[in-house]
């Protein structure tokens, strides 16, 4: 796969609170491609920042319904993919790539 494919099928990366509570457990949470599998997710997050990866964990979290100037909206439903790197790998998404 070429390195332009892997940046498709990586979005973003996830910064919040519980994303941070899961660094210290050697864990990185992105957002991916809806069409992104898990094996498509590890080959990218090891090319992209040549770390190894010992496992994906997925989820598809579902858009909700929300209220903006009084009109109702529905927001979109988007995939994060949960990934362990193994044992003195890391990546600081701060800096971005």
């Amino acid at each position: 796969m070429s390195k332009i494919a892997h940046y498709d099928k990586i979005v973003s990366p996830v910064i919040t609170e519980k994303a941070t509570m899961a660094s210290e457990e050697n864990k990185v949470v992105f957002k991916v491609a809806n069409s992104a599998t898990k094996p498509e997710i590890k080959a990218a997050i090891e090319a992209l920042f040549g770390v190894k990866v010992t496992a994906v964990n997925t989820l598809v979290r579902k858009g909700k319904v929300k209220r903006f100037r009084g009109r109702i909206g529905q927001q979109s439903d988007y995939k994060k993919a949960i990934v362990t790197l193994a044992e003195g790998h890391s990546i600081d998404v701060t800096t971005g790539l």
